[in-house]
């Protein structure tokens, strides 16, 4: 019962900490697509492209910017991890 619970706080912790990580970019591109679509719904222009390649470029940026964080919330999840084993 006891491995089934520490088993179950280890992989609820991982879940949380990818959950902690994507959020920032994937809000990032949430929020750029949403001003594409309506700058789109505005000038009538529906091209797929115009939607795509911001949303790639921005979510890109994101991620670089954000990186030294990223590594951190990954090192401090991987010293846990380690000091539970």
């Amino acid at each position: 019962m006891l491995i089934e619970d520490t088993l179950l706080q280890l992989v609820r912790n991982a879940l949380f900490v990818v959950l902690k990580i994507a959020t920032p970019i994937l809000g990032a591109g949430i929020v750029i697509g949403l001003a594409i679509s309506i700058f789109q719904s505005v000038t009538s222009i529906q091209e797929q492209t115009l939607a795509l390649v911001p949303k790639i470029f921005i979510m890109t940026i994101v991620t670089i910017l954000l990186l030294p964080w990223i590594l951190q919330m990954l090192a401090m999840f991987s010293i846990e991890m380690f000091t539970l084993a």
